[in-house]
């Protein structure tokens, strides 16, 4: 009798082993997943601003620093958001991530200063629909982040909670993600388009 209580003991031990691990492994996969859709939101945007720049070079020829700060933010952007890609919630991607992101909006915010004291800009349709989809997407990316922190906190919760944290030290990697976040107060203001 006490060899099948015995038994018992151990194969219930097993499955809720079995039923942790698996836990955390579908809240690593929806984190991550959450990450790739942040992903494709920062790669919608980063190919609206080529278009951008170039529908605006010929009524901005005197502001070529500023499409050029404009074009290396993104291409900096789109390194990390590459870097990220590959490692999502890992503490380092997520701040050159977040880094880069910012000196963009920055970066997208000092073209929008310029673009708006150009009346000709403003009555060109195809830079006002390229500033609606930016302007969209941009709104796309902080649903998609806020998403992503959701199944960051969801996971990193699980996984520190007491007994979960022994059985992921014991079965794997199951290290801290981090959040997405913003650093810059102009980077959290809301983009405004006035065309």
């Amino acid at each position: 009798m006490g060899e099948w209580l015995f038994a018992g003991v151990i194969a219930a031990l097993l499955l809720y082993l079995i039923a942790v691990y698996n836990r955390l492994i579908r809240l690593r996969n929806q984190y991550r997943n959450a990450f790739a859709q942040i992903d494709v939101q920062l790669q919608r945007r980063h190919d609206l601003i080529p278009n951008l720049v170039s529908a605006t070079r010929a009524y901005l020829r005197h502001e070529q620093d500023t499409l050029t700060r404009v074009t290396e933010a993104r291409r900096d952007a789109a390194k990390a958001r590459n870097d990220a890609a590959l490692h999502p919630g890992e503490s380092g991607a997520m701040t050159r991530l977040s880094q880069a992101e910012n000196l963009l909006s920055g970066s997208l915010a000092q073209f929008r200063a310029v673009a708006e004291s150009h009346p000709e800009l403003q009555a060109d349709t195809t830079v006002s629909d390229l500033m609606e989809a930016l302007t969209s997407t941009e709104n796309r990316i902080g649903f998609a982040r806020q998403a992503f922190n959701d199944a960051v906190m969801g996971y990193n919760t699980y996984r520190e909670q007491f007994p979960n944290n022994m059985i992921g030290g014991l079965f794997g990697p199951f290290r801290a993600a981090d959040l997405l976040s913003l650093e810059t107060a102009a980077a959290r203001q809301a983009v405004a388009v006035r065309f």
